[in-house]
């Protein structure tokens, strides 16, 4: 009845920065009866595209954000241009909890906000590639799999396991 997709794509850049693009899209199979007017089955009820550049620090240098299908004409698709405060936020420093004091409930897009939650991930998979440095991996200890006490890190990583040797 129902597709959502959401999809991010990276692309590094000529000038040493990166595009993280990610769009967001909903569809349903049958006709959706909105108070705007009847959305007929298979277009798109919302498709929002938002592209943040950033740095290797994951600095946000530039945002934009536009809405190419909404179900309210004239009006959701026209807060795209606050996104533009997204600029100078770091991705991995506090950025979920500040993307909510920003954006959350009237002053930004449900579906616009809701998607950026996922852009820190996305950012950290285009960016890095396998570490030849002597520092920790940034993964490290990111989640359960990676617990530098746990059997993963012991097998993979065996440089930076923290737990017991037995």
């Amino acid at each position: 009845m129902h597709t959502r997709r959401v999809q991010f794509e990276g692309f590094q850049r000529s000038d040493g920065l990166w595009d993280i693009e990610g769009t967001l899209s909903d569809v349903k199979t049958i006709d959706c009866p909105l108070e705007s007017g009847v959305r007929p089955a298979g277009q798109f009820i919302h498709r929002m595209c938002v592209r943040l550049t950033i740095d290797t620090q994951f600095t946000i240098i530039a945002a934009e954000a536009v809405s190419d299908d909404v179900p309210y004409a004239g009006s959701c698709d026209l807060i795209g241009p606050a996104y533009a405060r997204l600029a100078g936020l770091n991705l991995l420093k506090g950025f979920r909890a500040r993307v909510a004091e920003i954006f959350g409930g009237m002053k930004g897009c449900t579906h616009i906000t809701e998607m950026l939650g996922s852009f820190p991930t996305a950012a950290v998979q285009s960016v890095f590639h396998r570490s030849t440095t002597e520092t920790k991996p940034f993964q490290l200890d990111r989640c359960h799999a990676l617990d530098t006490g746990g059997a993963t890190v012991r097998r993979f990583y065996p440089r930076w396991f923290t737990g017991p040797l037995q």
